[in-house]
Formats: structure tokens, sequence, C-alpha cells
């Protein structure tokens, strides 16, 4: 189901001759100015503006016509963060402008959407050289009166599934760890040798000495790579980087696919792709969301938490934990519940947290997601059983036996989780055994 926005914007974007003009909507003031200045890096700036507004464009999966999304920027001190999905969800996109890259003052804070249409798109694909690039993003300067002034109003379909995807991406990066790291040389190697962009296949890439190499089974230190043809987007960046580097979770022969991103970095700023396990999932549907969407012991730890964030560029949790009086691992549980509504996001580069505040109700994602409603009314009906390590989950039709394993996940009876194996997130009645077991940071 689609969440019809209206995004105001004070004229459309636009490469003038004072510079590049982004135009913003919304954020903690009408039409804010988050930052004006220059762009140290203009040329790969632009190439990478280009490869998230790309991917916001495409239908990876079963393409269809060019969606028509408009990516989302957000200001913090010293950093410019560019973020889109694509129409399939499943890949998700972000350049993170550096301070290196910034020659100017972040003046505002927030988060908003950009607008970046085809003129500016091809605006942008002939920047060049080194002459300085000035970006205003949301100019103060003019003021919105009526609708059909000098206000351009458009209306923008922000799918539920970008919530839910936002959701997700953090919690599974989270866990990502640095695979490898090549020369901007050997990556572009590399990425001639992926198969064409039709192939689907799910390949793993493995360090071998300087490159990567490509193996069709996982080994310890591999990462997935599944639809190569995915990382076309960070081509036209390739030529501005100085390294690739690689993030994906621990794995082991015979693991599944499992998502994985792919970093450039140029020194002043990083444009990632992090793809989904497989090319026909989107992330709105991995399910590694919901443990902290169900955690109804950490909603309060996170309204406190979430008070307590500034717009640095990388949350401080240890810090956090002292200004909350809470543990380490509160905290985190309470950054993974602010994370499924989009206040928060997870930087690889860093292993840190960032703050931002995305365009939705709060409670969608919880609401949204048909596995959560029905583990809810489970607990509702005092359907769960439960019986040390094991409970009964009876629903009007069949009874369910749930196990909780020594590393905290559960399996089940049920064809839900005979289909996925764990793979996709717990099922519904996975879930509603969770919400009755112990909070997070008490005994088992």
């Amino acid at each position: 189901m689609n969440a019809v926005q209206t995004y105001r914007y004070l004229q459309p974007s636009a490469l003038r001759a004072a510079g590049l003009d982004l135009q913003t909507c919304g954020g903690p003031a009408a039409n804010p100015r988050f930052f004006a200045g220059f762009l140290t890096a203009p040329a790969a700036s632009a190439a990478g503006l280009l490869a998230v507004a790309e991917v916001a464009r495409t239908r990876y999966h079963q393409p269809v016509n060019p969606a028509s999304l408009d990516p989302v920027v957000t200001g913090s001190r010293g950093r410019l963060r560019f973020e889109s999905f694509s129409g399939c969800c499943g890949v998700y996109a972000r350049m993170d402008v550096l301070p290196a890259g910034l020659d100017g003052e972040i003046s505002g804070h927030g988060t908003t959407n950009v607008d970046v249409n085809p003129p500016l798109r091809e605006a942008l694909a002939r920047v060049g050289g080194i002459e300085p690039l000035h970006v205003a993003v949301g100019p103060d300067d003019l003021t919105v009166s009526t609708m059909d002034g000098s206000v351009v109003e458009r209306k923008v379909p922000l799918p539920g599934r970008w919530l839910r995807g936002f959701a997700e991406v953090h919690v599974l990066t989270a866990g990502f760890e640095p695979r490898a790291e090549i020369t901007a040389a050997e990556a572009a190697a590399f990425l001639r040798r992926l198969p064409a962009a039709t192939d689907r296949s799910v390949l793993w890439a493995v360090p071998a000495g300087r490159t990567l190499r490509l193996t069709s089974r996982p080994v310890p230190g591999a990462v997935c790579l599944a639809g190569a043809g995915r990382l076309a987007a960070l081509r036209g960046v390739l030529r501005h980087a100085r390294t690739l580097r690689v993030y994906g979770p621990a794995v082991r022969a015979g693991s599944p696919a499992v998502p994985s991103t792919w970093e450039l970095d140029t020194g002043a700023l990083r444009v990632s792709l992090t793809l989904s396990p497989e090319p026909y999932r989107g992330f709105s549907g991995e399910g590694a969301a919901l443990a902290a969407l169900a955690g109804d012991d950490v909603v309060d730890d996170a309204e406190l938490v979430g008070a307590l964030l500034d717009w640095d560029p990388a949350v401080d949790v240890a810090a956090l934990a002292d200004a909350a009086a809470l543990p380490d691992e509160r905290v985190r549980a309470a950054l993974a519940q602010l994370g499924t509504a989009g206040r928060v996001g997870y930087d690889v580069a860093d292993g840190a947290y960032f703050h931002r505040v995305m365009p939705y109700d709060a409670g969608r994602a919880e609401r949204d997601n048909p596995r959560l409603v029905g583990a809810r009314a489970l607990v509702e009906r005092g359907a769960v059983e439960r019986d040390g390590e094991t409970a009964t989950v009876r629903t009007d039709a069949e009874t369910y036996r749930v196990r909780r394993h020594p590393d905290g996940a559960y399996s089940c009876s049920c064809r839900w989780w005979a289909r996925h194996r764990g793979q996709r997130g717990p099922c519904r009645h996975a879930l509603a055994v969770s919400m009755v077991a112990a909070p997070v940071g008490a005994p088992s």
C-alpha cells in the first residue's frame, strides 16, 4: 500500500550558473537550508547523486517503467547524506558527503526529500573538470505563499515498502563487518568481469590477493553478490574512487544467501549500494526488524533515547548509555526500535548509527507488518502457552510448537518456518512467543 505524501518545492532543482540548487521540502522549517557552500569534489558528487537517483528510479526485479521517487537527504554536523531504495526495494543506495567534501557550513539539520528531476539529471551528467560546485540545499530566501505561484507541488507516492526497507536495512547492516578492500583499478577490473545485468544468479566474492574472485559457493570470508548487475549504478562513480570496500555478515560453507554492502570511497564522499540476498527479494520483507518492533519492553527506552539523540554524524552508544542511565545493550535495543520508524540509520563504514527523521507516521512500520499484527492478535487471545524453552501456540485451525534455541533464535512447526528456515525473520507464532518472553536485559 502506498502512502501519498504531498511535497512542496519552491521551484524545480537545477544546475544554475551559481551552482547546484537542490530543492527540498519540509524539515524543521518550511523549505529549510541544510547547507550552503561548495562541494570540493564536484564531478564525483554529481556522479554520486546521479547513482542514488538512478537507483530510486530503477526496478531491478521484473523491470517496468521507471519509478518516480525522490531521494531522501539528511543534513547533520559536517555531513550530508542522500538515500534511496530501488523501485523493487532490493537495492539501498546512499551517498555520504564527508567533511572533506564540504566547503561551507551545515547551518541546519533535518531530513527531507530532494527533487532530482530529468533536467537536473541531464545537467549533473555534464558536470566535469575541477571548477567549484556550489550547493544550496533548500534555499530560505523565497517564501511559499500559494500553491499556484512560485511553489511547485508534487504528489510523490512513497510506498510503505520504503519505510519497512529503511527499518530492515539498519538492523541487517548493523551486523556487517569489513570483508575486503581493493583499489579502484582492481575494482574496475572486477566489475568488468561480472555477469550481464540479466544474470540473477547468487555468487560469492572472495578476497584473493589484491582483488576479488567469484565463486558459486560460500566459504568463510566470502561476501554474497546476488544479481551482480545491480552494482551497475557504481560505475559512474568508479573513476573518482580510491578504494572499493565490501561489507557483509560472517558466512561459512553452506550458508544461505545474505545481504552485502559495496562502497566506493573517493576521500571526499562515499557511495554505497546494499544488495538484498536475492534479486527477487526486497528488503521490506526480510523480517530482520520484527524483533525490535515486537519488543514492547524497549518502547520506553526508545522514547528516552530518541529524546537524547543529537545530529552528530555518528551516534555514540556509550555516551547515550551514560546520559540515559541505561546499559549499552538496552541502548542498542532502543536504537533498533527507533530505526523501525526511520529515526536512525546505520553506517557500515563508521560502524555506528546516525540520526535522521523520516516523513512517516512513527507507528506505520508496525501496523503495516502482517506478521506482527498476527502475532499481537495471538498474544491478545491468550494463544501462547510457554513451557521453558518451548511453547504451544493455538490458532482456530492448528496448534504449533515453537522452540527457543540457545542462540536466542526460534524455530516453529508451521509451514512458514519450514519454507524459510529463519532466513526471512520469525513467523507470527515465534513472534508471539517472544512477546511473552523476558524483557531485554532480564534473565531468561
